[in-house]
């Protein structure tokens, strides 16, 4: 496979670059502000009184998101690791950044790791009193049909979504008003793109996925995840054709309806194909006596190199005419002349008390149960060794997650399992095993975000939870630590087996330790662990996904290995290798 080409220094740090340069760049704009160093703030945005409105994703979408921080639009985007969530953490800067007292709403596009970040997210401001509101953008009419729109993913509907909760949030509507608008405006916008080309992830250098180069796939996401088919690459008019066509016989306009339009280029595509889209775009709305109220043609919602293009109409009424009407200025977008109060002095200092913890503390070991061979100096071996095999099977799992996901799985948990290892490297000698959990949760949690961030977060500390009576494991004890795993898992995804995802590896795993335990051995537990992980992750084949990103593919999910569930193989692989090499040498 051939390897791609980038502008950039090093990978592991793309995105602090990324963000200097913006910062840089715009510096009448933006700022940044809070420890994380990911919140990308207005200048003269957040002030007293006014709903603080935060944007948020993975990078790799430029402009989005950070693009769109600005007067009048959003106050804060919480940025993430390419095609990936911020972290609760992240999101946590920005939204303490845009607080002007009035509440705080967080929008986002419909993905399984934004929703579970941005919540945890909302639930800690809730709980130290912060008003707070979420609105998932769901544009895509390709990810989900219409009875099931909640389930759909967004993509350049973000656009019209945020530019219209923007506007009502400087307009000085409260926060429960700001929300409404932004549903609406999210009620009333659809989107369907097409691929011509792969991107390429900057960490492997590799397309994400192949596609013949007489081909095209229709409805494809805005991370490389494959649309609804694959067909023969056609004409643009026949390619605007096929995409409106799905917008409009969903959205149904008639005959003298207004809608705004977007014509957006995923990265690698030129503005002489967009415009040409649009003029096919604009003869099929004229034949329907569709009035265009506002229309953007360039890259708005990107997805790093990748050839292709999305159309998004938003139907109009005279209530979101007006809010797309307002006046903002961003680096992505201007309209109109702002008028407001000069570059930091719209607001007084709002900075709430920093909610991250620190470094996790020994628990003291008295009274502790000491049976059980595996001690807290062998149980971080185990975790680093983890990490380790993670790090070494990095590829694999993202060319898993490529086919049948955006190619990043690999990636994301190497960032993760490498924050881990630097953890538990700082982690004092005397720390018990559930200290070193919660220490290995927090790293996971603040270097990850994406899916994985809150899932593994979750299972670590339940995982620690679940043997706080104790300073080493037996076997027993150790059944239970990949029990409250488990449970943890299914508690933070709502996945079920069946479901295609790591959960179909996590639940004969630990039956099956479960089952060893009678040896009393904690080596045959683990071992016993480790093969019930791989039956699970190889049946994961045969299942039609149901959740998560591929759950958009159907029937096209199957023959292939869920990635999630092959990283839980690898992790419990090696903690079992680990353990038995310690006892060999013991």
């Amino acid at each position: 496979m051939t390897k791609t080409k980038k502008l950039i220094n090093a990978p592991e740090d793309i995105i602090p670059q990324l963000i200097a340069g913006m910062v840089a760049a715009h510096p009448d704009m933006l700022t940044v502000e809070g420890p994380t160093g990911r919140a990308v703030v207005a200048v003269d945005g957040p002030r007293d009184g006014k709903v603080g409105v935060v944007v948020g994703g993975g990078s790799g979408h430029e402009p989005a998101f950070a693009g769109y921080v600005g007067r009048g639009l959003a106050d804060a985007a919480a940025v993430g690791n390419i095609f990936a969530s911020p972290s609760p953490e992240q999101i946590l800067d920005a939204a303490r950044a845009a607080d002007g007292g009035a509440g705080v709403l967080l929008l986002y596009g419909n993905y399984t790791g934004d929703v579970m970040n941005f919540t945890m997210a909302a639930e800690e401001l809730a709980a130290a009193g912060t008003p707070v509101r979420q609105v998932q953008v769901a544009d895509d009419v390709a990810s989900a049909p219409v009875e099931r729109r909640g389930e759909r993913r967004g993509i350049a509907g973000d656009f019209f979504v945020f530019k219209v909760a923007g506007a009502a949030a400087d307009l000085g509507e409260p926060l429960a008003r700001v929300e409404a608008l932004a549903r609406k405006a999210n009620d009333a916008t659809l989107s369907m793109g097409v691929a011509l080309g792969a991107c390429s992830l900057p960490q492997t250098g590799k397309p994400n996925f192949e596609i013949g180069d007489d081909e095209m796939e229709i409805g494809m996401g805005l991370h490389g995840e494959p649309g609804i088919r694959r067909d023969k690459l056609a004409p643009a008019d026949q390619v605007t054709d096929t995409l409106m066509e799905a917008i409009l016989s969903e959205m149904a306009p008639a005959q003298g309806d207004r809608v705004a339009v977007l014509v957006n280029g995923l990265g690698s595509t030129s503005l002489v194909e967009l415009y040409i889209l649009f003029a096919r775009l604009k003869q099929v709305l004229d034949a329907r006596g569709i009035a265009i109220h506002r229309s953007w043609v360039g890259e708005y919602a990107t997805s790093l190199e990748m050839a292709g293009a999305s159309i998004t109409l938003m139907r109009l009424d005279d209530e979101l005419a007006a809010l797309l009407d307002h006046p903002c200025r961003t680096p992505a977008l201007t309209v109109g002349t702002v008028e407001g109060a000069a570059a930091g002095s719209a607001r007084s200092a709002r900075k709430a008390a920093g909610s991250a913890e620190g470094p996790a503390r020994a628990t003291p070991a008295v009274a502790l149960i000491r049976e059980g061979a595996i001690t807290p100096a062998l149980f971080r071996a185990m975790m680093q060794r983890a990490g380790d095999e993670i790090i070494a099977a990095r590829d694999w799992l993202s060319e898993l997650d490529g086919v049948i996901g955006d190619g990043d799985h690999g990636i994301t948990m190497e960032i993760g399992w490498k924050a881990v290892q630097g953890a538990l490297e700082n982690a004092p000698g005397d720390e018990t095993i559930e200290g070193c959990c919660k220490r290995m949760a927090k790293a996971f949690l603040d270097a990850v975000g994406a899916s994985s961030g809150p899932l593994y977060a979750t299972a670590f500390l339940r995982a620690g939870a679940a043997v706080s009576d104790r300073l080493n494991l037996d076997a027993g004890a150790l059944a239970a630590w990949l029990a409250a795993a488990l449970q943890g898992v299914r508690d933070r995804g709502r996945a079920e087996p069946g479901d295609k995802t790591m959960i179909d590896a996590w639940v004969p795993a630990v039956a099956r330790a479960q089952e060893a335990v009678a040896t009393g051995a904690e080596l045959a537990v683990i071992e016993a662990a480790r093969d019930g992980a791989e039956a699970g992750m190889k049946a994961t084949a045969d299942l039609e996904a149901r959740r998560g990103r591929s759950a958009k593919l159907g029937a096209r999910s199957k023959g292939h290995i869920d990635p999630g569930a092959a990283s839980t193989w690898v992790i419990l692989r090696a903690m079992a290798t680990a353990l038995a090499g310690a006892q060999a040498a013991a």
